[in-house]
């Protein structure tokens, strides 16, 4: 079950974190992926860990907020896999700051590569996936998304976006359902990642979180990537525009 087989997966923000987790996932299941981020370096050594397992893995650089690297990496790894199948739009930043200082610039940055770019992505892939009628885009939110009753302090730029997203894949899943394309979305909680160590927060406030979450501690990257294979396999074919969260039990206390 929830094998992947002769798929064609690309992986966005895939260099380090959960990105790394869902493409090491995504090629165990037999996937062929495509790794990309701001990093190239960081990308191509994520790409021959796959190798080094027997998988196959391409390497791009990829700013998921400008729309010409998007069409020319999704074009040139079309170009050398021939098909694409499967879109995990993971890439995301998260830079804290509080509401009162925040400037537009920062504003406009967390929007554009979370949110923007997810939507870019997601168009991209889309138009090859409705060319073989089988596709599965798979969008990176949070808990903090709006609606759930999760907030954290100084991320209304960070949360602004991954509520849109869902809003968003909801949409998309409407839209491109006839085309045999699902979109879903994964709302991760607190997960150990390099990203949430940057931020930063302080330990007080780590706690506190980890108090409220039924199983008392942070989740791993790759519990979040069993999701990911999941909604990117055949068994998941009724599934979509839905949001499931992975978060320990964090909403549910």
């Amino acid at each position: 079950m929830f094998e992947s087989h002769n798929k064609v997966a690309l992986v966005t923000g895939a260099r380090r974190g959960m990105g790394k987790s869902h493409a090491l996932a995504l090629a165990k299941q037999g996937a062929k992926i495509i790794v990309t981020d701001i990093d190239e370096g960081d990308c191509q050594l994520v790409a021959k860990e796959i190798q080094s397992q027997g998988g196959e893995a391409v390497a791009f650089k990829l700013d998921v907020s400008q729309p010409e690297e998007v069409e020319k990496v999704f074009t040139s790894a079309v170009q050398h896999f021939g098909r694409l199948d499967i879109l995990v739009n993971n890439a995301g930043i998260y830079s804290p700051k509080p509401a009162f200082d925040l400037t537009e610039e920062e504003w406009d940055k967390t929007i554009d590569i979370n949110l923007k770019g997810q939507f870019l992505c997601a168009q991209r892939a889309a138009k090859e996936m409705a060319r073989h009628g089988w596709g599965r885009i798979i969008n990176i939110s949070s808990v903090a998304s709006g609606g759930a009753g999760i907030g954290i302090a100084g991320s209304a730029h960070y949360t602004a976006s991954k509520g849109g997203i869902i809003g968003m894949s909801e949409t998309l899943a409407v839209e491109w359902a006839s085309l045999g394309i699902t979109v879903n979305i994964i709302g991760p909680g607190a997960i150990d990642t390099p990203m949430v160590s940057a931020a930063q927060m302080p330990k007080e406030a780590m706690q506190a979180i980890l108090q409220g979450i039924p199983l008392k501690r942070m989740g791993r990257s790759e519990e979040v990537s069993a999701m990911v294979v999941f909604l990117a396999s055949e068994e998941a074919s009724y599934v979509t525009g839905a949001t499931f969260y992975v978060d320990g039990g964090w909403l549910a206390a």
